[in-house]
């Protein structure tokens, strides 16, 4: 399985929250839209001829029924944040049960500036653990050249520390940073950074993207232990990057 195989298969786990019988004049469907904009969920509403249920919204995922919340707990949680905002996870999980099933990954559309700030959020809970193992793929050495401070800096913590590029000019030299030069398309086209959590499931996380179009990553952000363990084992068995 690719990079690729994961990120279409994360892809199609997309959930639809469905809001039944809003008021004619009820902005929260589309406020749900907007707040929902970089998950991969679809946002629906539906009209019933009782008129019922009211203030309800379902969430579901193909035929199966997920959770059921209130349409007033939703209400609140748009009028107080906003992951669209430039954020790239849902960390408030007090507001609803709902949330539950969405706040481990977020699938959407990024640019190289989001993707940066992604990254350094990864780097910096690895640099907090201090321990476990990053992986971090840059697409080519010239972009690794640009980041090599930030690399040398984890690598003086007890992390093992791997870095995956294409070979278009000499790496910098990363002492303590496993260094993969691999000239294959994935590589080429992916942006990823992930941490094995030290082996604690609750540490994990990871970011995937893929660039489809010049400047423009398509992928996702995950605090999904399979999915991040599904990410590791893909590099492990085609480039080798298992703990040294």
């Amino acid at each position: 399985m690719s990079l690729g195989d994961v990120i279409t298969d994360v892809e199609n786990r997309r959930k639809t929250l469905t809001v039944f019988n809003p008021g004619p004049d009820d902005t929260l469907y589309r406020d749900l839209e907007e707040y929902f904009d970089t998950q991969n969920v679809e946002v629906r509403s539906e009209t019933t001829e009782s008129g019922r249920p009211e203030g309800i919204a379902v969430l579901s995922q193909g035929d199966a029924h997920l959770t059921s919340t209130s349409t007033d707990v939703l209400r609140d949680l748009t009028d107080e944040t906003h992951p669209g905002d430039g954020g790239l996870g849902i960390d408030d999980a007090a507001h609803a049960d709902v949330l539950r099933f969405l706040e481990e990954t977020t699938f959407a559309s990024y640019s190289p500036e989001q993707m940066l700030a992604a990254s350094r959020e990864i780097e910096d809970r690895a640099w907090r653990v201090g321990a476990g193992c990053l992986h971090a793929g840059f697409q080519n050495v010239s972009t690794l050249d640009g980041t090599a401070n930030v690399y040398r800096d984890l690598a003086e913590r007890p992390l093992d520390v791997h870095a995956y590029a294409t070979p278009d000019r000499r790496p910098p030299t990363l002492p303590g940073v496993t260094v993969y030069l691999e000239e294959t398309e994935e590589i080429e086209r992916s942006w990823f950074v992930v941490f094995d959590g030290a082996g604690e499931d609750e540490q994990k996380c990871a970011l995937l993207a893929e660039e489809r179009e010049e400047g423009a990553f398509y992928g996702f952000w995950t605090y999904d232990p399979a999915v991040v363990d599904r990410i590791l084992d893909n590099l492990t068995t085609r480039y080798g990057g298992g703990s040294s």
